[in-house]
């Protein structure tokens, strides 16, 4: 019946059909009539132009997956009669209102990578994926099918590891046409298309040195005329031009390399050649000559292309590397590691593979990243990096868009957002690295020199797909040494792609109120990070609107960051302080802003006789404060100033009752807030509001100081916002970005703090707190009382004490001096002197003042670092880890809680509780809270996450069921053993005594992209810190030109 001789066929031939001759997987698959009958099939005969489908449902699809995972009609299979191609379309098109040439044509457009299709063509989307040669096929998409691709449904791995139990799909073995002149007969398709993913093939299939289709005129011609067909139909020619001419060049045709596809070429006789080289560039081209009836490779393919006579010649680079281990570049069998849900993962060290670590689970960077194929976006935040090592050993496809925010001590500080980001590989042109800013506020004083001890210090990883996005939390940076020779701990969950898309859910939550859906507010504290990082990068804000596409109410633990600033306790000026405009208005947070060019009306010649500070004294203490002591401003847009169109001025109403004007105007919104406020306002998407200090506003006005008048800005939901998904514009994402990083939210210690006060702990029982961290700051008593008090310790003494008492329960540094709480691992210097490696790994990486060392000597709180498990003993160690465990009276079940992530034990890194930072306090209760009128002066952006165990689970996010604190093996034994009279640690004074007595001497300080670890952290006690500032000078600038110009449009 099959018939390969052409000769006798005319070139242009009537619409033929096609027979597919295919192998199903694990599950069979079936074909259906029209009375919903079934029967098992091992083929498919394919009416040219005529979709057909394929899904669960035997009355609606064609051919049939008995299987509950596939959809009841889960995508099409179409034969294109005129350029003899076969499509899978990911999906269902809709078609009984359109005509013939209107179906072909969709199927056509929806091919082409760039192309979405035609706008209100019906279409039904299946929930789980379609996927050939395990990539996934984009939603709505088709790809060209070849013989030997595999088609897979819901699941794409080969061995269908995904956890779905049996493969379910497809293999291509052969696709045959019907003959030209309509009598029955069929020919073997011969040519096909690029792959699904746009890129040059992993194999590359070469013509067959006799093949009769290619001999003579007729087989050229033939070729000829399909190039031809795809251009005259292509939606964008020019394209489609340049890939016939590189194909007439190479006179061979794309596929996605498969072990399937490789059988079915062995299995014809067909040589295949391994490459070592990565994923065949474009610019990589390989011409076939005849030569004396051989086809030869010739070009940069960095392999040798073998010449046979009788056979078919196959360059193949596989990157399927599923059943492959190279050592640092291992994965397992199964393709698919279990999320950690409550707990956490260890990296793979360079010597192990999957079953030397016995229990321990261990992980690659690279497991963590694929399939590379379906990843749509990489967003990564580390502090030192190697990016270079990370495209080549991830393979990071050229195209890919990737962001990476990463320390630069100098480019960090620039008040210029141009300056914090740059486009480093122009062969990477979707790859941007952004410096984070770090505030003025953090600085001391006015020593510049002491800016150094900021640091962009996290270590995250964001995975978009089309279907979910993945979260990972690690303590290792973006260095080959720390993922294969430093033991790091490691987090992540996949989080699906939600049914609505949810701005409300980026909003911090409201205390002692439910947030929308009862959901956690994960994804609120990770679009508040990210946005801290990208704020004022226009390029990058699209990330903070994409996370609204996603559902993070499953997630197994409470995000803990710390950002650079100084930080008010945030129940001090939430809720308390908004009078919502009418009942429907739903508050979503408060921004810290400030008033500028208040001196204008009330410290120039203009009010030389002083009555216009005596009018403004006359409202402010005429008109009513709220409970915290702030008084009520109105914001006024002022679109019509030629200085500055996103301009908002700030006013006083005389009193409760006012008209129209009847207001005393203090200056205006300061231009790097009034940016973002006016678009969002603007839009209908927001609504603000806000409070000032009666006490500071007349302070400036009257000249007794220069500094910043304090405003707190209320964000409310606007008239639309609701539509902002449908309204969202590329203008306003960037101003949306800087909402959300500048919303007040709880960081470091606070937050800490805000996260365990959720659980009723049994503070009655003995516990622990055991830190291990790779670095230990200027840590003191008093820092010490801080963090146990945030992480849930109470006096005992207090605990018949009234809770009226502000101090009730608090644990203080006295209280720290004769009970210590947590316990420090921090390995001695004889530890790390037995290093596999010697001291030089662990030189990098860890730190320790020889002045903390002496202060904490006396208070017996240090223990020796013993890495866990026992196979890691000798190598450093680079985690942060944090656990608190309450020993029940009973056989029970452990209660308490774990931290992983970035956190060293250090106040930069949590945070060192200030007075407060404008010099003013709240005149409002603050029962039970001495932080109510306190700041938290953080100077790290960090990022970790906590998992909790508490003695019952009413109030988590979600519940874990498999995971309990027990099942948590943490990363260094425990009980660790305490120091002994002469051990000391591995300090930065004694690691260099060591170098010196083995007379090693270290060599130049490297340059800041080759550093493994860390920014020494060399902290002082600081008492005092001007946090707020005084108004610059470019400030009063700005408010200057816009009095003149408000006034002279009022004038006029």
């Amino acid at each position: 019946m099959f018939d390969s001789n052409l000769n006798r066929k005319r070139p242009f031939p009537h619409i033929p059909s096609a027979a597919i001759i295919l192998n199903h997987l694990d599950v069979p698959l079936f074909s259906s009539t029209e009375n919903g009958v079934v029967s098992r099939c091992t083929s498919m005969l394919l009416h040219a132009d005529q979709p057909y489908l394929i899904g669960r449902k035997p009355r609606d699809c064609q051919f049939v997956f008995n299987d509950r995972r596939v959809s009841k009609r889960h995508c099409q299979i179409f034969f294109d009669g005129s350029l003899r191609k076969l499509y899978v379309l990911s999906g269902v098109l809709s078609h009984a209102d359109y005509s013939e040439f209107r179906l072909i044509h969709e199927f056509r457009k929806r091919v082409t990578v760039s192309s979405q299709g035609s706008e209100g063509f019906p279409f039904l989307e299946a929930s789980n994926g379609v996927f050939v040669n395990g990539v996934e096929i984009r939603k709505g998409m088709a790809v060209e099918l070849m013989e030997g691709d595999r088609v897979s449904l819901v699941c794409g791995n080969m061995s269908g590891s995904c956890g779905i139990g049996n493969r379910i799909g497809f293999v291509v073995e052969r696709i045959a046409v019907e003959s030209c002149d309509g009598a029955g007969e069929f020919d073997r398709l011969t040519f096909s298309g690029c792959s699904q993913s746009g890129k040059r093939s992993k194999r590359v299939f070469a013509v067959k040195a006799n093949d009769s289709k290619f001999e003579g005129v007729f087989g050229r011609a033939r070729f000829l005329v399909d190039m031809c067909r795809d251009i005259l139909l292509s939606d964008d020619p020019l394209s489609c031009i340049k890939r016939s001419v590189s194909d007439l060049q190479c006179g061979y045709k794309c596929a996605i390399g498969t072990e399937l596809a490789q059988r079915v070429a062995e299995g014809n006789g067909i040589d295949t050649v391994q490459s070592s080289s990565g994923v065949l560039s474009e610019s990589k081209v390989m011409n076939l000559e005849e030569n004396g009836g051989k086809n030869c490779a010739k070009g940069n393919l960095g392999v040798d292309a073998l010449c046979d006579e009788n056979s078919n010649l196959i360059v193949s680079d596989c990157i399927e590397k599923d059943n492959v281990s190279d050592g640092n570049n291992w994965q397992g069998n199964d393709g698919c590691n279990p999320p950690p849900g409550k707990n956490f993962y260890l990296n793979r060290l360079e010597f192990m593979n999957q079953d030397s670590s016995g229990g321990d689970k261990s992980i690659s960077l690279n497991e963590l990243i694929n399939p590379i194929e379906s990843v749509t976006g990489i967003f990564i935040a580390t502090f030192t990096s190697d990016i270079q090592w990370f495209l080549s050993y991830c393979k990071i496809p050229v195209h890919l868009p990737v962001t990476i925010a990463c320390q630069n001590t100098e480019r960090c500080w620039s008040s210029k957002p141009d300056e914090r980001v740059s486009v480093p590989y122009h062969n990477y042109p979707n790859l941007v690295v952004v410096h984070p800013p770090f505030p003025e506020t953090i600085a001391f004083g006015k020593d510049r020199n002491r800016h150094g001890i900021a640091c962009h210090h996290p270590k995250l990883i964001v995975l978009q797909r089309d279907d979910s996005i993945r979260v990972v939390i690690t303590s290792a940076n973006l260095v080959e040494k720390q993922w294969i020779s430093v033991t790091n701990t490691i987090w992540w969950q996949d989080f699906p792609r939600a049914i609505l898309v949810d701005f409300a859910s980026l909003f911090p939550k409201i205390d002692d109120e439910i947030h929308r859906d009862s959901k956690c507010d994960f994804a609120a504290q990770l679009a508040g990070f990210m946005a801290s990082l990208v704020i004022d990068i226009p390029s990058q804000a699209h990330w903070i609107t994409q996370l609204t596409k996603y559902d993070f109410g499953s997630a197994t633990g409470h995000l803990v960051a710390s950002v650079p600033g100084v930080h008010l306790n945030r129940t001090s000026i939430l809720a308390e302080s908004f009078r919502p405009s009418s009942l429907n208005t739903q508050f979503l947070g408060s921004v810290l802003a400030s008033v500028v060019g208040l001196s204008h009306l009330f410290r120039t010649v203009a009010d030389s006789n002083g009555a216009g500070i005596k009018a403004l004294a006359a409202v402010l203490g005429k008109s009513c404060k709220n409970a915290h002591g702030r008084f009520e401003i109105v914001l006024r847009r002022n679109p019509n100033v030629p200085a500055d169109e996103n301009a908002v001025s700030v006013l006083v109403p005389k009193s409760d009752q006012t008209s129209e004007g009847d207001y005393v105007q203090l200056g205006f919104l300061p231009r790097n807030v009034a940016k973002w406020v006016s678009p969002l306002w603007d839009a209908g998407f927001l609504a603000f509001s806000g409070y000032v200090y009666p006490k500071e506003a007349l302070a400036a006005a009257s000249g007794e100081n220069c500094q910043k008048v304090q405003l707190i800005l209320n964000v409310s939901e606007g008239p639309h916002f609701r539509d902002m998904s449908k309204m969202m514009q590329s203008e306003k994402i960037a101003a949306f970005c800087s909402l959300i990083a500048s919303i007040q939210r709880h960081y470091g210690l606070w937050r800490l703090r805000e996260v365990l006060n959720q659980y009723r702990w049994p503070e009655s029982l003995e516990s622990e707190i055991v830190y291990g961290a790779s670095s230990i700051g200027s840590v003191s008593s008093k820092f010490l009382a801080a963090f146990s008090a945030a992480a849930g310790k109470k006096s005992l003494q207090h605990f018949d004490s009234e809770e009226s008492d502000p101090e009730w329960g608090c644990w203080n540094a006295r209280e720290e001096l004769k009970n210590p709480s947590v316990k420090i691992i921090f390995p001695t210097i004889e530890r790390v002197k037995s290093a596999y490696n010697g001291i030089m790994p662990s030189r990098r990486i860890l730190c320790f003042s020889e002045k903390t060392w002496q202060r904490l000597k006396t208070l017996d709180v240090l223990h020796d670092a013993i890495p866990l498990p026992h196979e890691r003993v000798g190598h450093p160690m680079h985690t942060k880890v944090v656990r608190r465990c309450f020993w029940s009276r009973r056989d029970a079940p452990s209660i308490g809680w774990v931290y992983c992530g970035s956190h060293n034990f250090s106040a930069a890194a949590w945070g060192r509780q200030i007075s407060s930072p404008f010099g003013t306090k709240a005149d409002g209760p603050c029962k039970g809270d001495p932080t109510m009128n306190s700041g938290l002066h953080i100077c790290n952006y960090e990022l970790g996450i906590i998992f909790t165990f508490p003695p019952t689970e009413n109030n988590d996010c979600h519940k874990a069921k498999s995971t309990k604190l027990g099942d948590i093996v943490l990363p260094f034994v425990v009980p660790a053993p305490k120091y002994g009279s002469q051990d000391r640690p591995a300090t930065k004074l004694a690691m260099r005594e060591v170098m010196t007595e083995l007379a090693e001497r270290e060599e130049e300080k490297q340059a800041e992209e080759e550093m493994m670890e860390e920014i020494i952290e060399e902290e002082e006690e600081i008492e005092e810190i001007n946090c707020v500032g005084q108004e610059k000078e470019e400030e009063k600038a700005y408010a200057e030109i816009l009095w003149s110009q408000v006034d002279s449009s009022q004038n006029s």
